[in-house]
């Protein structure tokens, strides 16, 4: 047995430089027809590959997959974060959405993060033990494959345990990414000996060994949830966790559970779009968004037109004003109307001007007529049988905490930060929240991760997803009015300059050398701040034509890959 590990680990050791060193996205459009996925590594695509030719299905791929991402995406992918799972059961046509989001330890408090004056303590909420919410990913994973996985629990953890094992090639991209954070990783010790043992930098060619996660990942392998949450890893995050002064608990980790909730769920033109509810913000702030650019003609405008920036992004205003104000966990906070009421968003279309910007100063969340809202990744998968995966998952921000688990290879999140620390007081991605997402114990903070499934005639047509805080919302919507008004294939529709307006703060975030100096001054004209950023989303996806043949793509901004079989 231990010799056949050591061979299968070479094995895959061998096939590394391969997928490495491939182009970031492949132009050449590939079908698919057993199953398909894009994800933001091509070790990871690679490993779902493998798992679809042993004949496993979309939901073994998503699970092998999460695993692998921990391993080669360390900045993101993870087993000490959470994330959401919005899936299609080909077998009952039933679309459901899984919530394995952190939840705030049981000894939290609203003001938790301020000092005796009511101010933010700088840092407290976005590094070190204080800032980590109570772990689900690993929760989350071993439901997908209890309830909808057909091969075994320790073959699909073994190609991850093998990865980290045998190491990873790192690649231009991961050398980079290293060396950017590598003053802030080294804050703890545990994670500077992770992450650069004898302090050394990280070139591109290096092989990055974790026999630590390797370790870690063969108890998961063996025994499941139990070592994680009441076991020995167990032990181990609440002794990290304790060390630094940070809250969370045997407790905490022994009572998490996941949770099956209801997808929220809207038309948009002739499509039948499902994604994640709260306390995820996405669903409904890309319902919000699309509902209200719905009604418009579109005959004149481009994808990169001034018309159309302005329209979306003065929908988006509107949209992410509500989320401020209306949107946080359900099992502790009612939303107090349906914000996708139909009257409600023909009132609120009324404050869209095409003619100039609204100030969001101005701009408040809107009242129901009394007639009656980085760093992630994602990945998603579909197989033969129309079965669908769309999974977001994250740490928060790149390595989140920045803090590793002593002797067990993986970081912290710092999900903390995604509650409203005080009321106006923005988060790290400039979102401000109020009483819906104040923080409260065993509360899941408030998200905008948005796996997003998408059929038509009650036929999978396209699945997608991306990281990018705040970005995710409209990242995720405009490829949508992409492939739906602009009649885009979906390659072109990924391809697409980007822009982002989230409400607060007031300005439109454009991708730079994207846009043409004609579409930035008809911008300004309109009264639009105009601010320019490297990226915007990374959005990874499947598209499903009707012969059932699936074209993967994976955002050409990135690192990943697509592939399938």
């Amino acid at each position: 047995m231990i010799k056949q590990r050591y061979m299968a680990a070479a094995f895959l050791l061998a096939l590394l430089p391969f997928f490495i060193s491939g182009c970031k996205n492949s132009s050449v459009t590939s079908y698919y027809e057993k199953g398909a996925l894009a994800t933001a590594s091509p070790i990871a695509t690679n490993i779902g590959e493998q798992v679809f030719a042993k004949g496993g299905n979309a939901f073994d791929v998503a699970v092998a997959v999460g695993f692998a991402l921990a391993v080669v995406h360390p900045e993101a992918g993870n087993i000490g974060g959470g994330g959401f799972a919005v899936i299609r059961d080909a077998s009952t046509k039933e679309i459901k959405a899984l919530d394995f989001r952190e939840k705030a330890p049981l000894a939290s408090s609203e003001k938790m993060y301020l000092d005796s004056m009511g101010n933010l303590i700088e840092n407290m909420s976005t590094v070190g033990a204080n800032a980590c919410g109570v772990p689900g990913t690993l929760a989350g994973l071993y439901e997908l494959w209890q309830e909808h996985g057909s091969l075994k629990w320790p073959e699909l953890v073994n190609y991850a345990v093998l990865l980290a094992d045998s190491g990873f090639i790192v690649n231009a991209y991961q050398a980079e990414s290293f060396a950017k954070y590598k003053d802030r990783l080294s804050v703890f010790d545990e994670s500077s000996r992770l992450f650069f043992p004898g302090n050394e930098n990280w070139q591109k060619g290096d092989t990055f060994v974790n026999r630590e996660l390797g370790w870690t990942l063969a108890q998961i392998q063996k025994d499941g949830l139990v070592s994680f949450y009441t076991g020995d890893i167990a032990d181990s995050i609440v002794a990290t966790v304790k060390r630094y002064g940070g809250l969370i608990s045997h407790e905490d980790l022994a009572s998490y559970q996941i949770k099956w909730r209801k997808p929220v769920s809207f038309r948009f033109d002739s499509l039948q779009i499902y994604s994640m509810p709260p306390p995820s913000s996405g669903g409904l702030i890309m319902g919000q968004i699309l509902k209200l650019v719905e009604a418009y003609d579109f005959s004149k405008y481009d994808p990169a037109s001034i018309e159309y920036i302005h329209l979306f992004c003065e929908s988006a205003r509107l949209a992410f004003a509500d989320r401020s104000e209306y949107l946080g966990d359900p099992d502790f906070y009612n939303i107090p109307f349906d914000i996708l009421d139909e009257n409600y968003i023909s009132k609120r279309r009324e404050l869209i001007n095409l003619n100039t910007t609204n100030s969001s100063l101005e701009i408040l969340p809107g009242i129901m007529p009394t007639y009656e809202s980085g760093q992630t990744t994602h990945y998603s998968v579909v197989d033969a049988q129309g079965n669908m995966v769309a999974v977001t998952y994250t740490l928060n921000s790149s390595y989140g905490s920045k803090l590793a688990v002593s002797g067990c290879g993986f970081l912290l999140n710092n999900e903390m930060d995604d509650f409203a620390l005080a009321p106006g007081v923005p988060n790290l991605y400039g979102l401000v929240g109020g009483e819906a997402n104040k923080i409260e114990p065993a509360k899941r903070m408030l998200s905008s991760m948005s796996p997003t499934i998408v059929l038509k005639n009650d036929k999978p047509l396209f699945i997608l997803g991306s990281p990018g805080g705040s970005q995710i919302i409209t990242a995720v919507t405009q490829v949508i009015v992409s492939l739906s008004r602009f009649r885009l294939p979906l390659e072109r529709a990924l391809a697409q300059p980007r822009f982002h307006h989230q409400w607060l703060p007031d300005n439109i975030l454009l991708e730079e050398k994207s846009f043409d100096i004609n579409v930035k001054q008809g911008l300004l004209k309109l009264g639009h701040v105009i601010k320019e950023t490297d990226m915007i989303g990374e959005i990874h996806a499947v598209y499903i034509d009707g012969a059932g043949l699936m074209t993967a793509v994976a955002d050409s901004r990135g690192p990943g890959h697509a592939g399938g079989q």
